[in-house]
C-alpha cells in the first residue's frame, strides 16, 4: 500500500511574489508531521505575469497540486481566475484559498475567519461590543471588516489618512460602516470595544505614534493583525494604558487551518506548540 499512497499523496502549495518569507511552509509541514499524513506543501515564487499560466496548470492537472493559498499580489486575480469562488470572496474580490473539487477550481478567502478564531481563542467575549474602530483601508483591512461586521458588530468606523480609500469600504460593505480621517480618531474611538490596526505602523520595529486609547470601554480590546514584531509598538501603548490585547500571530495560524483541511481532509490543531515553533522562527530571523 505505501507505493500507491506515496504517489498519489496530496500536494499544496503557497504562491506569492515574492514567497520566500512566507511561514505557511512551517505550519503545514508542523500538521502534516503531527497527524502522520502524507504529503507536501511547499512556496511557488509565481510573478504576477505568470500567475493565470499557473492557474490553468491547476486547474488541467498538469501541475501535481490539489489546491494551495495565494499571498500578495495574487489574491485578486486568483478570485478572478476561479471557477467557484464563495460569497466571501465576492464581496472581497480576493481569495488566499484555492481547492479543486470535481474538477472545478474553487476558492475562498479565510482571512476574516483567521481574524475573529484568534479573538475567540485569546479573548472571548470581545464581540459584546456595538462598536468597532478599524485602522487603516488598505487591502488587509477588507477581511476583518467583513468579519467583523458578519459577527454582528453594529458600527464600524475605519480610519485611514485618505479618507476616500476609506469611504468605498464603507461603500463596499455596508451601511453598518462609516469612513473618517485620521482627525476623528479619538472622537469614533469613544466607547468602542474593539480597536483594529490593519496598517504597517510598527512593523518591523518602526516608530508608531503615540495612541491615547482611553476614551475606549473600560474592557475593550485592542488587536493588530501585524504580528512581526509580536508585540507591536502599538500594542505595547494599549497594555501600558490597561487594555487587553491580542496579537497578530493567531490570525496568520488560525487563516491557515480551513485549507489544510481541504487538502489533505483532517481539521488540523492551533496550539501552543505551533505558535511557539512559529516564534522561534521568527527569532531567529
Amino acid at each position: 500500500m505505501g507505493d500507491s499512497r506515496e504517489t498519489s499523496a496530496p500536494n499544496a502549495f503557497v504562491t506569492g511574489y515574492p514567497v520566500k518569507h512566507s511561514r505557511s511552509p512551517l505550519i503545514h509541514g508542523h500538521w502534516l508531521r503531527t497527524l502522520h499524513l502524507a504529503g507536501s506543501y511547499r512556496a511557488v515564487e509565481v510573478t504576477p505575469e505568470d500567475f493565470p499560466a499557473f492557474i490553468a496548470g491547476l486547474k488541467d492537472g498538469s501541475s501535481d497540486f490539489v489546491g494551495g493559498n495565494v499571498t500578495i499580489p495574487h489574491k485578486e486575480m486568483a478570485f478572478k481566475l476561479a471557477d467557484r469562488p464563495d460569497d466571501l470572496s465576492e464581496e472581497l474580490g480576493a481569495s488566499n484559498t484555492l481547492w479543486l473539487e470535481d474538477g472545478l477550481l474553487h476558492a475562498t478567502n479565510t482571512d476574516g475567519r483567521g481574524f475573529t478564531a484568534n479573538l475567540d481563542e485569546r479573548q472571548a467575549g470581545w464581540d459584546s461590543t456595538d462598536r468597532a474602530v478599524i485602522l487603516g483601508a488598505g487591502g488587509a483591512s477588507r477581511a476583518v471588516i467583513q468579519a467583523v461586521r458578519d459577527r454582528g458588530i453594529r458600527e464600524i468606523h475605519v480610519i485611514n489618512r485618505t479618507v476616500a480609500r476609506a469611504r468605498e469600504l464603507a461603500d463596499r460593505f455596508g451601511p453598518r460602516v462609516h469612513a473618517h480621517p485620521m482627525p476623528a480618531l479619538a472622537e469614533v474611538m469613544q466607547g468602542a470595544g474593539l480597536f483594529v490596526n490593519t496598517t504597517s505602523l510598527g512593523m518591523d520595529g518602526e516608530e508608531a505614534p503615540l495612541i491615547d486609547f482611553s476614551p475606549l470601554a473600560g474592557n475593550a480590546v485592542v488587536t493588530d493583525i501585524v504580528y512581526v514584531p509580536l508585540k507591536t509598538p502599538l500594542l505595547a501603548q494599549a497594555e501600558q494604558q490597561g487594555f487587553a490585547i491580542v496579537d497578530g500571530l493567531g490570525m496568520l495560524l488560525h487563516q491557515a487551518a480551513p485549507g489544510f483541511e481541504k487538502w489533505f481532509g483532517k481539521r488540523p490543531k492551533v496550539d501552543e506548540m505551533l505558535r511557539a515553533l512559529i516564534i522561534a522562527d521568527m527569532d531567529g530571523h
